[in-house]
């Protein structure tokens, strides 16, 4: 049988490893520091009081990579979709050239196509500095899938 897991009481643990860090010097609290990022949020938030008591500042201490902030894009529409098998097709055209391209509405049109004209369609964007090479993109597979035209029809 496996034995149960048991929960840490976040207030013991503060207490805990203020202690720790209170009995170690500051060249290990130092050598703590540099290390920061392996901690859990607890032990961060003791180091940092421990640190501040001794009047210690070693730099800016680094945020865990989790914790950073969330990377906000400047997306582009370059194409609206009313057809979604359209709209993953020009994604998979656009991704396959190397350009990360992104869907907007197409959950919703999934779940129900009539959503498509209420949401005015599903709309390709890609990062405002691949607007130009996307559109290329898609425009020379367009003129590629167009069907030649016949002679006799322009007469």
């Amino acid at each position: 049988m496996i034995p149960a897991m048991t929960m840490i009481d976040p207030e013991q643990e503060s207490r805990r490893l203020a202690e720790v860090y209170s009995s170690q010097s500051d060249g290990e609290l130092a050598q703590v520091a540099g290390q920061i990022s392996e901690l859990t949020d607890l032990a961060r938030e003791a180091l940092r009081a421990e640190l501040g008591k001794r009047g210690m500042y070693i730099g800016p201490l680094p945020e865990p990579a989790d914790s950073k902030a969330p990377e906000f894009r400047d997306l582009v529409p370059i194409r609206t979709f009313w057809n979604l098998l359209e709209a993953e097709l020009a994604k998979g055209l656009l991704e396959s050239a190397g350009i990360e391209a992104f869907l907007f509405d197409d959950n919703m049109v999934r779940l129900d196509w009539f959503n498509a004209n209420a949401l005015g369609g599903v709309k390709l964007r890609v990062d405002a500095d691949q607007v130009e090479e996307a559109t290329r993109i898609l425009e020379e597979n367009a003129s590629a899938d167009a069907p030649p035209e016949d002679e006799d029809s322009l007469a």
